[in-house]
């Protein structure tokens, strides 16, 4: 691990799951179901955190991917919803395309 993220002070530092409490911003999450790299129930804790904490956040979790995309479908959707995602609760405007928008916690 040392190689990948540097020491376990590095790790922890550079961690978002340990820095929750701080984030202010809303949060869209993409996690593959066989990630090994970053585990899926990291996703789950964060994104439940940050339902609690009131902001808005969105899951999708993808069955059969890991930590980078493969499925075409999968990274098609992915790049839909981020767009989005920014459209609605960033830029505040409207995308071309009929894209059926997924639910954002704390926003819908």
């Amino acid at each position: 691990m040392d190689n990948l993220v540097g020491n376990e002070r590095a790790y922890y530092e550079r961690s978002p799951i340990n820095f929750v409490n701080q984030f202010t911003c809303p949060v869209i999450l993409f996690q593959g179901l066989e990630d090994k790299v970053v585990p899926p129930d990291q996703a789950r804790k964060i994104y439940s955190a940050l339902k609690e904490k009131g902001l808005p956040v969105a899951l999708v979790e993808y069955e059969g991917e890991q930590h980078g995309f493969r499925k075409a479908e999968n990274i098609k959707f992915t790049l839909e919803q981020q767009m989005l995602f920014f459209a609605r609760l960033v830029g505040k405007f409207e995308v071309a395309d009929d894209i059926t928008p997924i639910k954002i916690e704390n926003f819908d």
